[in-house]
């Protein structure tokens, strides 16, 4: 059924889910098409704010230390620049609103600009965005502090908390009237300093009350969301969460099973427009999940250890993936295989600390932003021919990247 949906998605040629960015392109007097690149830098913190028609900088916003994570909200309008080791986020505003009205869009276009918010905790990490708010999981508090994007940029800093059993590396998700919670190991005994080993995933309601037992996840790991159903990479296998009849979470192990090499999954992108997941399998497999199927595994083999990867959102079935051999691959997620690759740097090696900046990627309508960090660049490579579409110099040692942007009518 999968590649059914998905073949004939792609045969009708139908916009499947709304892109956000920025970069003002005039089509005519009222439609307008936008992009914008959020790029952290990892040698002196702040992100610089790339206009992608002019290939220029146009913005840069200082933060306190270098931006572990940079997560765009739901609905592309602001970003949490998490700081992990400085005990602080940031929020910007991105200078894009774009709003639908079923049969077009409007689209909204100002400044970019840092909000007067001031976001403090003890070791933020996951910043989960869902229901029009921001859930940032402070390990060291072992919290969730619950931001409201329209809060947000109206300027208040005020927040909802939802509790873990106690500070571990966690992560908050809301489902309908409950919550889906990691779960530390307290049983484990850990080294001074040290935070606690996942155990697995619970649900809770909003007062707090745990509804059935605690599932086994262990070293619960990543989190994506697709088409109703959310997943969390596990040891054991990928665990999964929907809403069952009674609207309480139904919990799922999707096991990895006999037939599957040795990995596990532990970095999650979830489909937009199909119900999939894209996950890491070990350093060199990515493995497509299908949540509903039989055999829900597809392992795709890489020809040397994967850097980073993400979905196209508006060429639905294809995902990409830059290897430390410095080429960029695009992934057939119907068929579970490599159909295209380019170099775009020289290579970098995984080997090292995890937070050495190394390249990522971002999908900007028809063109791929690629970060080049070792020579102060992003490279720009066109997403159906692979071919080049020029850099833009950037500031320090570009890292993390996220593109916003889209198009609509602008009144």
């Amino acid at each position: 059924m999968f590649k059914n949906i998905a073949r004939a998605a792609m045969v009708s040629g139908v916009a499947l889910m709304p892109v956000f960015g920025v970069s003002i392109a005039q089509a005519d007097d009222e439609t307008q098409q936008a992009w914008r690149l959020f790029v952290t830098d990892q040698k002196d913190g702040g992100v610089s704010v790339v206009d992608l028609e002019t290939k220029k900088v146009i913005d840069r916003f200082d933060t306190t230390g270098y931006v572990t994570h940079l997560v765009p909200s739901e609905s592309g309008q602001t970003l949490a620049a998490v700081q992990m080791d400085h005990d602080a986020v940031h929020v910007i505003d991105s200078g894009i609103k774009v709003s639908s009205h079923g049969d077009h869009s409007d689209i909204d276009i100002h400044d970019a600009a840092l909000l007067p918010v001031e976001i403090t905790g003890n070791r933020p990490v996951h910043a989960v965005p869902h229901h029009g708010a921001f859930y940032m999981f402070f390990d060291g508090e072992g919290v969730a502090k619950v931001f409201g994007e329209d809060t947000l940029l109206a300027g208040q800093s005020k927040y909802d908390e939802v509790a873990a059993t106690a500070p571990h590396h966690g992560v908050v998700v809301p489902m309908g009237d409950y919550y889906l919670i990691s779960e530390p190991n307290l049983a484990v005994e850990t080294k001074p300093g040290s935070l606690p080993p996942r155990l697995g995933l619970k649900v809770v309601d909003h007062d707090g009350k745990q509804v059935g037992d605690i599932h086994t996840c262990t070293g619960l790991h990543g989190e994506a969301y697709s088409a109703g159903i959310v997943a969390f990479g596990c040891e054991e296998g990928v665990i999964t969460a929907q809403l069952g009849d009674d609207d309480v979470p139904a919990i799922k192990m999707l096991s990895y099973g006999e037939d599957m090499p040795s990995g596990r999954v532990g970095h999650l992108a979830g489909g937009k427009a199909m119900q999939f997941f894209l996950g890491d399998y070990g350093s060199d497999k990515l493995v497509v999940i299908e949540p509903t199927e039989d055999a829900p595994f597809r392992v795709v083999d890489l020809p040397v250890r994967y850097v980073s990867f993400a979905l196209d959102p508006q060429q639905v079935t294809i995902g990409y993936v830059f290897t430390e051999d410095g080429y960029l691959h695009a992934v057939d997620v119907l068929d579970g295989k490599i159909i295209r690759s380019q170099q775009i740097t020289k290579p970098y090696s995984k080997d090292g600390h995890w937070r050495d900046p190394r390249p990522r990627i971002a999908v900007a309508g028809d063109v791929i932003a690629v970060t080049d960090p070792r020579n102060h660049l992003v490279r720009l490579v066109d997403a159906d021919s692979f071919g080049d579409k020029g850099e833009i110099p950037v500031e320090g040692l570009p890292f993390n990247i996220v593109a916003i942007g889209g198009s609509g009518l602008s009144h």
